[in-house]
């Protein structure tokens, strides 16, 4: 099946490289007078496993967006599998798999039905499409259920689909914001394994924006931790541990960023929708 797929990408001219998987040489994004992405400089071999880390609005997903072509950087390069992200956006699209942190579904489509769409969007042979499908379903345990419609998925259940529609033409790179967000903890570890073994095994590329510092420890080879645009540190978990004589990378974070465990406590109950309202409501009152 992956050799058909190759065979299938040739034809189309998909160029496929030996050197780095993603290169980025001052990436910077501006919107207005925010500068969201600052000189990013990036470099990451194939077959590793990425982890971007950092505060909600650092820069992640605005990175993640122009490193799959969605979006356009103001000034800087970008190559992803040897393509321009400007130049050749269409064969960046075509060999990266990218789940978003709030992916869409078509709620009155079946599972099998979405995957079937997602593949005809990347024009992928009818045969390679329903053995991919096939796969898939049994990877993320969804067989049995592949017939019903989204809307009586469950949010862990949705979340699966969106991963396999990330994977359906077997990408050389996977782009995952907050992949395990809405699963149980067995789905979660289910995930973590699926991602270990993607890079390791299948010689996936894996470039993974996250919160779970836990998660990033244990599957990231390398890590870069972001904010406000730049990047701050860049290294294996182990260095960035050792670096600032942390005991582990969630207490190696907090001392990059300079908070203590309170503080970000604080800081992410500030951004909750229930607390937003709180604070609207007391504003509004004095």
């Amino acid at each position: 099946m992956i050799k058909q797929y190759y065979l299938y990408q040739k034809r189309r001219g998909i160029k496929i490289t030996e050197n780095s998987a993603i290169i980025t040489k001052d990436l910077t994004k501006k919107f207005g007078d925010n500068i969201a992405v600052h000189n990013l400089n990036l470099k990451i071999a194939y077959g590793k496993t990425y982890g971007l880390l950092g505060p909600n609005g650092a820069g992640k997903t605005t990175t993640v967006r122009m490193l799959n072509a969605i979006i356009s950087p103001t000034s800087g390069t970008a190559e992803v599998v040897g393509y321009d992200i400007i130049t050749q956006a269409k064969q960046v699209k075509i060999n990266c798999g990218f789940l978003p942190e709030s992916p869409g579904l078509y709620q009155k489509l079946s599972a099998k039905e979405f995957l079937e769409f997602v593949g005809n969007l990347y024009y992928l042979p009818k045969e390679l499409i329903s053995s991919r499908i096939e796969e898939l379903l049994d990877i993320f345990n969804l067989r049995g259920r592949e017939n019903d419609l989204l809307e009586g998925y469950s949010r862990g259940m949705k979340q699966k689909v969106c991963l396999c529609a990330a994977l359906i033409q077997d990408p050389k790179i996977i782009f995952l914001d907050e992949p395990t967000s809405n699963l149980d903890p067995a789905a979660t570890r289910m995930v973590k394994d699926l991602i270990s073994d993607l890079a390791k095994k299948a010689d996936k590329t894996i470039f993974i924006c996250t919160h779970l510092l836990d998660a990033a420890e244990e599957l990231c080879d390398q890590i870069g931790i972001i904010d406000k645009g730049k990047l701050k540190v860049e290294g294996s978990p182990q260095e960035i541990i050792d670096s600032v004589g942390a005991k582990n990378l969630e207490d190696a974070y907090l001392k990059i960023m300079g908070v203590s465990k309170i503080d970000d406590l604080l800081a992410w109950r500030e951004e909750t929708p229930e607390v937003e309202k709180k604070n609207k409501k007391m504003k509004k009152r004095k």
